[in-house]
């Protein structure tokens, strides 16, 4: 378990490397971008096309690691209120039903950039546009498996202190 463990660790750090040198790319491209536009007149014509990419791939891969630590957006309405056994099937219910829609979303965008594939459409200079959305279907897929997990491990304890 504590091989896991490590490894887990390392992954997250990986993840977060990855996280944080995405973001420092894309402002340092969108600065670069507008000194040029407003000291030069000019411009690099693929760095608008490469920021839309990096945005969709930030905000997946910002979305896997919230939902690494159970973090992510979600709707509250009856937690606090429910009684520890149904509070306890509620979080496994909704980590469950999540993982099955993640799962899902995975399935289909595999199949879009499947399709993208196909077509052999390019991004921007010779870049495959299939290459460029394959962060889709490999980041619902493991926010799937992440959400699976957190069904399997149960609920934690809630925030109001019941630990039941």
């Amino acid at each position: 378990m504590q091989g896991l463990d490590r490894l887990a660790g390392w992954l997250h750090r990986i993840e977060d490397a990855v996280l944080a040198s995405l973001l420092a790319s894309m402002i340092l491209l969108a600065a670069l971008q507008i000194v040029l536009r407003n000291l030069f007149d000019s411009g690099l014509v693929w760095i608008d096309p490469l920021l839309k990419i990096m945005v969709l791939w930030l905000g997946l891969l910002g979305a896997l690691a919230a939902t690494r630590e159970d973090r992510h957006i979600t709707v509250d309405l009856l937690s606090r209120t429910l009684p520890p056994l149904l509070y306890r099937m509620a979080y496994t219910g909704t980590r469950l039903f999540a993982a099955a829609i993640c799962g899902l979303i995975a399935w289909h965008s595999g199949r879009f950039v499947a399709m993208e594939f196909d077509t052999g459409i390019t991004a921007f200079d010779g870049l495959p546009l299939w290459l460029a959305e394959s962060i889709m279907p490999l980041s619902f897929a493991l926010i799937a498996v992440r959400f699976a997990l957190h069904a399997l491990r149960g609920a934690p304890p809630r925030a109001d202190g019941d630990h039941t």
